[in-house]
């Protein structure tokens, strides 16, 4: 077997519009083909015995064991790969379930499908399963612990902690959209202007200045004891000496802990000799040259959230510990204890295993035990310092047990300090009373705090301590996302897109959008380039500026990793023409028309799809939609659209020469296309097409006739406004026309354009892409023969793994298969190319450079105009 490739889908995709993050693995089983599992002697029994729980995959059969009886009965490795994959990740903590495995049209090779947690985890699974299944062939032995715990280990690096996954997962549940900003916990929730940012807890509402308070222990309990709020006796040391005075003012037992620590790193308690309180300086001093002493209070470790000024969860936190037998060492008792299923690697179960560390190691010392010591029966040894579930700590739920007036305190206590997210750690024999009664005390007020104890506290009720952060970043009426148009199709794409922004623009909105020349932010490139796919939208949407989002989106990026967004709320198809066949799978108008339609089921379900009624492969997708549908046809008699707006649909026609919105029975007339620019006084129906698709897409948005007609009537063809498009510049003697028609159906429009002008002669600089089909060079060649008097082919790149020879030779042939005489040029370099053609002008011609032929054909006609009258 060949691995071929092996892609990361991470949104709606050709596979799945619901289940976004997807591996596709395109396998080449090569003499496998010929042998499925029955055919490959002792495979059922190998597999079963590797990899048991298997078991309960139920395949095709829908029965735990199905997947067994199809090895049994002889099923291609493809699909066995598939569900090693989706078990070995589950194996591996990271539960998983869906999966595809289908044919090529290239015998013997597969793409192999199913979806993943973590990205890295994902690829892994894909390669880890073939090995598996090559082994398994051969009989040989195979360590997939060793896989595992490599697959285990990655996931911890790339996961989110507990905290901002909970906070991620209660935003999805609410259909809020999130953006992971870096391999860490930095997310931003919602879309442009609507978007917040978080960093596992600590939010963009987050007061640096309250952060900079809780930091700083010793100024926190200046603050809070100035406030009547009771804290532990104690100072701040430095020195030998402030250590000296500290054991006389404050005594024992002692508490150290580093002044600016976390997570209990560097802390000592119950500190109860001159000897130990010198040893607990100075590995508090590891971590922070000024040292908190405070006296040692005993009682139980609470923690207390608070969220908004609002007390939401309590939790009673209890240290690492094993509880002696009389028979078993403190070692064994630990490994007993790891070996409870709650406890895993990480943060992969609700407890942590538990380790052993200095701080272990010293605690048993002051009992004076090692971990070989056998403790009595019923003790309780302790091997941590702090009650962190990092460390292997256990939680108590206790948020209904706490005294109203210690949660207004708590309450209080955020306010003072001024944190958003606030955890308040509490001593005290318990929170059923009064702290000031009880003599409990608050040890440290707690920036960014943990959740993970309050969603699955080890005893007690879990508490979604998420969702009062989102309704925080979020409160009711507060939108998460900005309004999308995703538009789609062969051709149109960019002119369409630039005319919806060019609207929306023109009524108020900062708009962002992409097309196949760059990424703009209102009327600003920020990036140049073809910027169609998942990234560049990605972009638009992280910008905060940004109101309203138009986005291109184009065949690859669906195809490579999916869609750049979940849902719109609009979706527009221009047209489904031959165009990239034969290339990722896609052999038919029919494949193309399944990539395509990935745009309109991302629509929301009270959007809309507009789709072009003149185009079959349109038609078809209109009939299997979820949204609502609104047509477009250049022929107001066409059947689809009658039908459709006798139903009281909705659709834009090309009637009598105006552009028209027909809503039922009634025409609201929106402008003649002679008045419109970008049609070319109605010469050019394209061009037409893509004004029914724009009007047709913002009118259903909401934008008022009037606006929609002023915005038509101000876009001009031109290099600023449609670079590329049917940007005609005049010269003294000739004009010259740069077009990114690339495919027959674009050139097909460009010839219709022409023939409707008085042109002495015609020359056409052409161009082929080499990962088209044969037939398409070919048609290249027909159609500019059938439109241009003499040809230059300039094939300077996208050679695409093609000799340039070949193409060349391709076009040719189409050019002579239609005129036989038709004077061509070969001139590879596009400046060449450029020059020859302007040099031997004549009065009346008119010359087209097609596709990208010429490098910065724009720029380069601009110069020579430029020279012309002598800039």
């Amino acid at each position: 077997m060949k691995i071929l490739g092996i892609q990361v889908l991470k949104g709606p995709n050709i596979w799945s519009t619901r289940r976004k993050k997807l591996i596709q693995m395109r396998l080449d089983l090569e003499d496998l083909e010929q042998r499925p599992t029955n055919k490959i002697e002792g495979f059922r029994e190998r597999i079963e015995k590797l990899m048991p729980s298997l078991f309960t995959h139920r395949c095709s059969p829908g029965y735990e064991g199905g997947f067994f009886e199809r090895v049994e009965e002889g099923t291609w490795m493809g699909h066995v790969i598939e569900h090693i994959a989706l078990e070995l990740q589950s194996l591996a903590g990271m539960e998983t379930g869906f999966g595809r495995t289908r044919e090529t049209k290239t015998p013997g090779t597969y793409n192999v499908v199913f979806n993943y947690i973590e990205e890295t985890v994902g690829v892994y699974a894909a390669e880890a399963s073939v090995r598996i299944a090559e082994a398994i062939i051969s009989g040989d032995e195979y360590d997939i612990e060793n896989d595992i715990m490599t697959m285990k280990k990655m996931r911890e690096r790339e996961r989110f902690g507990p905290s901002t996954a909970s906070i991620v997962d209660e935003a999805v549940a609410r259909k809020i959209p999130f953006i992971r900003l870096n391999r860490s916990s930095l997310v931003q929730l919602g879309y442009g202007v609507n978007q917040v940012r978080f960093r596992a807890t600590m939010t963009d509402k987050t007061s640096s200045i309250a952060v900079d308070i809780a930091g700083n222990k010793d100024e926190t309990k200046r603050i809070l004891q100035e406030q009547a709020i009771p804290v532990a006796k104690g100072m701040t040391i430095s020195s030998d000496e402030d250590l000296e005075i500290a054991l006389t003012q404050i005594g024992f037992p002692l508490v150290f802990k580093p002044l600016n620590g976390n997570h209990g790193k560097g802390a000592t308690i119950n500190v109860k000799t001159r000897e130990e309180a010198i040893e607990a300086f100075a590995y508090a001093q590891k971590y922070s040259h000024r040292v908190i002493l405070e006296r040692f209070i005993t009682g139980h470790d609470f923690r207390i959230l608070v969220i908004d000024n609002r007390m939401v969860a309590a939790a009673q936190r209890v240290p690492a510990n094993v509880v002696g037998d009389g028979s078993n060492s403190i070692q064994k008792l630990i490994d007993i204890e790891n070996s409870d299923p709650r406890r895993g690697y990480g943060h992969e179960n609700v407890l942590t295993e538990i380790t052993v560390d200095r701080d272990t190691l010293d605690l048993l010392d002051k009992k004076g035990y090692t971990l070989e010591t056998v403790p009595p029966k019923s003790e309780i040894v302790y091997l941590k310092s702090t009650a962190n579930l990092s460390t292997g700590g256990t939680s108590i739920d206790v948020t209904d047990m706490v005294h109203p007036q210690n949660v207004f305190m708590c309450e209080r206590i955020a306010r003072v300090i001024g944190l958003d997210i606030c955890g308040i750690d509490i001593m005290a024999k318990n929170l059923t009373e009064l702290l000031t009664e009880n003599g409990g005390v608050v040890l440290e007020v707690n920036a960014a705090p943990g959740f993970r104890m309050h969603l699955a506290p080890s005893e007690g009720l879990p508490r979604n301590v998420a969702a009062p952060v989102i309704d925080m970043l979020y409160p009711p009426g507060k939108s998460a996302r900005i309004p999308i148009i995703a538009v789609t199709g062969t051709n149109g794409k960019t002119t369409t897109t630039r005319l919806i922004a060019h609207i929306v623009k023109n009524n108020g909105f900062r708009v962002g959008f992409t097309t196949s020349d760059g990424v703009y932010i209102q009327n600003s490139m920020l990036l140049k380039g073809d910027t169609t796919g998942p990234i560049s939208a990605e972009f638009v949407l992280k910008d905060p500026t940004v109101e309203f989002a138009v986005l291109e989106t184009a065949r690859g990026g669906i195809l490579r990793s999916g869609l750049g967004f979940g849902l719109c709320d609009i979706a527009v198809i221009t047209n489904i023409q031959e165009d990239h066949l034969g290339i990722s799978d896609i052999h038919t108008l029919e494949d193309l028309a399944r990539v395509k339609q990935v745009v309109v089921n991302s629509v929301k379900n009270d959007g809309w799809a507009i789709l072009n009624a003149d185009n079959k492969h349109c038609v078809k997708i209109g009939k299997d939609v979820h949204c609502n549908v609104a047509y477009f046809t250049m022929d107001e008699k066409n059947p689809v659209v009658k039908e459709h707006c006798r139903k009281g649909g909705i659709a834009a026609v090309y009637e009598n020469g105006f552009v028209t919105i027909k809503k039922g029975d009634w025409k609201i007339r929106i402008e003649k296309v002679t008045h419109i620019p970008i049609t070319f006084n109605g010469t050019v129906g394209f061009m037409t097409q893509n004004v029914l698709a724009a009007s047709l897409a913002t009118f259903v948005w909401g934008f008022k006739i009037e606006d929609i007609r002023l915005s038509l009537e101000t876009f001009i063809p031109s290099a600023a406004q449609t670079p590329g498009r049917m940007n005609i510049f005049e010269l003294k003697e000739c004009k010259i026309m740069v077009d990114f028609a690339h495919n027959p159906d674009g050139l097909r429009g460009i010839k219709d354009f022409l023939s409707t002008l008085d042109i002495k002669r015609s020359t056409g600089i052409i161009s082929g892409t080499g990962d088209r089909r044969d037939e398409d060079l070919r048609e290249i060649g027909r159609i500019s023969a059938e439109m241009f008097d003499n040809v230059i082919i300039c094939q300077e790149k996208y050679l695409r793994g093609r000799d340039r020879d070949e193409i060349v030779k391709l076009i040719i042939e189409g050019l002579k298969e239609v005129k036989p005489e038709i004077d061509i040029q070969i001139i590879n370099k596009g400046k060449d190319a450029f020059n020859h053609a302007v040099k031997h002008i004549i009065p009346g011609s008119f010359v087209t450079i097609i596709g990208d032929s010429v490098s910065n054909a724009v720029e380069l006609v601009q110069d020579y105009q430029d020279k012309e009258i002598g800039i």
